[in-house]
């Protein structure tokens, strides 16, 4: 595939959507396949929660290959992540919805996601911000998200947390602490460079593809690791 040099494109009809996500060009580069495990969807719907934290462009890419894998996505924004959306792309917040199966209002706790009945194959949080960390570890519920996260722990189904702080105090990680103890996984953004990355883009689809692996979807065509090569074998020997 060749790689692409202009900034983070979205699909190829990025152009008749409003362009590259950091504006310039659009690179045409086709996004990733996206197969499961076995073949199989997952067992529900995925939840995706959106924090104002820095990394909007996670949340839109894993929207992206779900809606390409025809996931049913069900997603809930912090008001500061429309902020941040805003901030960091151009990327507009109706196209964002569009790419859900459904959206709801950060204050909806008579949502269908509030009730642990509404059977789901686990939780996203990308990106995930420190107020956010601090109310999933105290199971304090004061919104949608946060309600979300935590009916998904006690139902015992997959929580994936995108921590995205640097660097970090120890408040910031005995709460990390409370919540890996609680059942949830603690998922840093931090880029894989094994790939030999070319663009940004192919960064941020190598982080969400390791984000998706946890409720197990696969991302076809996603770099794995192969072992050392041949000259670094001959290194080490």
């Amino acid at each position: 595939m060749e790689r692409c040099k202009a900034p983070i494109s979205r699909h190829p009809e990025a152009a008749s959507q409003g362009g590259a996500i950091w504006g310039g060009a659009v690179c045409g580069i086709p996004s990733r396949a996206v197969t499961t495990t076995g073949h199989r969807l997952p067992a529900g719907p995925v939840i995706l929660g959106v924090s104002g934290a820095s990394g909007a462009i996670y949340a839109v890419r894993a929207l992206e290959m779900l809606s390409d894998a025809g996931v049913e996505t069900h997603l809930v924004m912090t008001k500061n992540a429309v902020l941040t959306l805003r901030e960091e792309t151009s990327v507009s917040l109706e196209r964002v919805r569009s790419l859900s199966s459904r959206h709801y209002q950060i204050h909806d706790i008579g949502a269908v996601i509030a009730s642990g009945s509404f059977t789901t194959a686990g939780m996203l949080i990308l990106p995930c911000s420190v107020k956010t960390l601090s109310g999933v570890a105290n199971s304090f519920s004061d919104n949608l998200l946060l309600r979300a996260a935590d009916v998904t722990l006690k139902e015992r189904r997959p929580l994936v947390l995108a921590f995205r702080e640097a660097p970090l105090h120890l408040g910031h990680l005995r709460l990390l602490a409370r919540v890996g103890e609680m059942g949830g996984v603690i998922f840093p953004p931090v880029p894989a460079f094994y790939t030999r990355p070319q663009s940004l883009e192919e960064l941020v689809d190598q982080t969400v593809g390791r984000v998706l692996q946890q409720l197990g979807i696969e991302v076809a065509g996603l770099p794995r690791w192969q072992g050392w090569s041949p000259s670094t074998d001959a290194t080490r020997a």
